[in-house]
């Protein structure tokens, strides 16, 4: 029987650029990704992307626009990853790197997808673009992906 895990992941976009972080250690460390992590007892899933926004970057944001959720699957692995994506387009601070994230803003036509998670490519273009999702997606491993499913939805 597989459980699953709260996490939270925040894109700070700002047309034309979007910040990502340089993961230094632990899980995924070497990708560039959003900035973001597990959800702790007794806060809420917006409360935790804030506060894994402001560990990881240094940023502080008004609002966060939850625009999908992900459930991650790793073979091997019997915990579900259960991951609240929010795009957040206004911030306050400066991106400031972290023991754990490096940030950098990209261009959003030289986004990195070939140093990130293998589903960012897929599910991505439709936060840009403001759009609704939820997906599904199986890995072996951090590289290779079994399987996925990745809808348009009309709320998350």
């Amino acid at each position: 029987m597989c459980t699953s895990r709260l996490f939270t992941l925040v894109l700070v976009v700002q047309p034309p650029r979007v910040l990502l972080g340089m993961k230094k250690r632990g899980f995924g460390a070497g990708l560039w990704n959003g900035f973001g992590g597990k959800v702790q007892p007794g806060e809420s899933i917006e409360e935790a992307a804030r506060r894994e926004l402001l560990e990881e970057s240094g940023l502080t944001v008004d609002t966060l626009q939850k625009m999908g959720q992900i459930t991650f699957e790793f073979v091997g692995n019997s915990e579900l990853m259960d991951v609240h994506i929010f795009r957040a387009d206004n911030f306050h601070g400066e991106p400031t790197e972290s023991d754990e994230m490096r940030p950098q803003w990209f261009q959003l036509d030289e986004v990195p997808f070939n140093h990130m998670w293998a589903d960012d490519i897929y599910w991505f273009p439709l936060l840009l673009q403001k759009k609704l999702f939820r997906g599904y997606f199986k890995f072996q491993g951090q590289d290779t992906i079994l399987e996925h499913t990745l809808k348009e939805v009309e709320e998350v």
